[in-house]
């Protein structure tokens, strides 16, 4: 499933995960889907490109459509041998109209390249590993004249348990179409609307307004969500359906404070990257759970994605379990060489799309992020992220916006978010004490641009290499460094009124490019407070003791 519900009870989707064949460097092996090809040991570490296939058996004429929810980290689609699709960026989801297919058997080949190569602009050797293969589901649905292709839910609150819902439906016609009614409920509310005509091909757009009473607010450790359900029907009979889940609540920066449904919250929570040490980047859903079981368990309220969007169906669960998301899209590290590559802002253009727009309904989602630790101290890095800022407040204007600096003193881009955030790793990259460091950080940030908005320390921590002991000379990566690191970084961090926000780097170990090995030992980034594997380091009870203080 791409989600972790049925979003269709009137539309036929079929699911094609399951057992693919995968061709790469001249062999053929069975392919698990969705999965990466580095869980065969042959392929562990290849970089190039592999052709997966399968057969698709078709039932009745028709147009179908193919959606895949991620391939790592280009995409080339073949419908019997003919291209369908092509898409780059590993973290979010494409699709495939594929009009008037018969009824019979068809072959369906996805080509995919992982390689890090002049054409890739964001994939690139890095402190996590670019896996490769279809590393998120693949679904085809069979449509009609028309579909739904999206819905875009946001709420105001009028009173207790009380709000009104917007609700945007954007329907595209697959044949020329009469005109349309369409009918949108949730939380016991209905609306309908009467469409106009539209030709093949042709989009509409229709807003409709919803008042709901008597609703459960969502919340931090309470995930109330309702069905919001759109109908579209043709002469009264329907045609297409589609269904996501949404939950009531707002956030709002105010000053220098975070609120959620008009609460000032403390954010507490870690970064983490979507890489297990059994599955890579294609995790099961069992292993999405058992990953916020452990975050929830350390007192943490909150998880960053770093450094990319992340699978529906952890947001979905996030949803579910009342956990908050920062969600940013994929750029990591990048100089103004890079920045000024001539793809790079149609590029970051459409992964900022396409995050917003297939996540802009997750409740748990509460701030919009991006281009982590990229150059923000040049003019020509202010002018990107000015635009790329100003691109997601039009996309979304409902939810805060912010970006990780690590532009010690230097940053001009400060005054450009909602929220300002500050990577610092004091006692790990250098020997000044945790809350002096970090006191400079924020003067710096409030001179900067920063007085009067929110701060959080989006990323401190240090490694440890699971299983490495050192409890007398508590030397670097020992575990026991880990902790006495941490401990004075929380205590300094948790301590500062003036600090909205904790993200520790970083949830678990995870592995990166072999060209960072000589600084990451055993080829991983060992900043986890759990392993690869998710057992816990003895860091695990500092940060459980420490997230009780605030």
């Amino acid at each position: 499933m791409y989600r972790i519900f049925d979003e269709h009870q009137l539309r036929r989707v079929v699911s094609l995960n399951s057992l693919w064949s995968m061709e790469a460097q001249g062999k053929t092996y069975p392919m698990l889907v969705p999965g990466v090809w580095e869980r065969i040991p042959e392929l562990s570490s290849y970089k190039g490109k592999a052709d997966f296939t399968r057969q698709v058996t078709v039932d009745e004429d028709g147009d179908y459509l193919l959606r895949f929810g991620g391939v790592s980290h280009t995409a080339e689609v073949y419908w019997d041998g003919e291209p369908v699709a092509r898409h780059y960026n590993a973290y979010t989801a494409f699709e495939a109209l594929l009009p008037c297919v018969r009824a019979g058997e068809h072959t369906l080949r996805v080509t995919v390249d992982n390689s890090y190569e002049t054409g890739s602009v964001l994939h690139f050797a890095n402190d996590y590993y670019t896996y490769g293969g279809l590393n998120r589901p693949v679904e085809m649905h069979r449509l009609g004249r028309a579909r739904i292709r999206r819905m875009q839910f946001s709420c105001l609150q009028t009173g207790e348990g009380a709000y009104t819902a917007h609700v945007e439906v954007f329907v595209q016609a697959l044949k020329d179409c009469e005109a349309m009614q369409l009918r949108v409920c949730v939380a016991g509310a209905e609306a309908a609307a009467d469409l106009p005509a539209m030709e093949k091909g042709g989009e509409h757009a229709c807003t409709l307004t919803l008042p709901v009473t008597g609703v459960t607010p969502w919340d931090v450790g309470q995930g109330s969500l309702y069905d919001l359900t759109a109908l579209l029907l043709s002469d009264g009979c329907p045609i297409d359906d589609l269904t996501d889940r949404v939950g009531f609540r707002t956030v709002e920066v105010r000053g220098e404070d975070i609120l959620l449904n008009g609460r000032k919250i403390f954010i507490k929570g870690f970064n983490r990257h979507e890489d297990h040490g059994q599955f890579g980047s294609a995790l099961s859903v069992d292993a999405m759970m058992d990953d916020l079981h452990l975050l929830l368990a350390t007192g943490a309220n909150s998880v960053r994605t770093c450094h990319y969007p992340n699978d529906p169906r952890f947001l979905d669960l996030c949803d579910a379990l009342g956990v908050l998301v920062w969600e940013e899209h994929h750029s990591r590290g990048l100089s103004e060489e890079t920045m000024r590559d001539p793809r790079f802002d149609e590029i970051c253009e459409k992964i900022n799309e396409e995050m917003v727009t297939q996540h802009y309904n997750h409740p748990c989602i509460w701030v919009w992020g991006l281009l982590n630790e990229c150059e923000s101290a040049t003019e020509f890095g202010r002018s990107v992220y000015s635009r790329q800022l100003a691109q997601l407040r039009r996309l979304d204007p409902t939810r805060p916006t912010t970006f990780a600096s690590c532009r010690f003193f230097t940053d001009i881009c400060m005054d450009l978010p909602d929220i300002c955030s500050f990577n610092i790793y004091p006692r790990w990259y250098h020997e000044a004490p945790a809350a002096e460091y970090a006191r400079q950080i924020v003067d710096f940030m409030d001179s900067a641009g920063a007085k009067g908005k929110p701060i959080i320390f989006s990323e401190f921590g240090a490694g440890a290499i699971a299983g490495f002991h050192d409890p007398f000379r508590r030397a670097k990566w020992s575990e026991e460094r880990q902790c006495d690191i941490l401990d004075e970084q929380l205590r300094a961090i948790m301590g500062m009124e003036r600090v909205s926000g904790a993200y520790i780097w970083q949830f678990a170990d995870v592995r990166v490019a072999e060209s960072w090995a000589h600084t990451r030992p055993r080829t991983m980034n060992n900043k986890g407070v759990f392993d690869q594997f998710r057992r816990p380091k003895l860091s695990f009870s500092v940060v459980q003791e420490r997230f009780k203080d605030r």
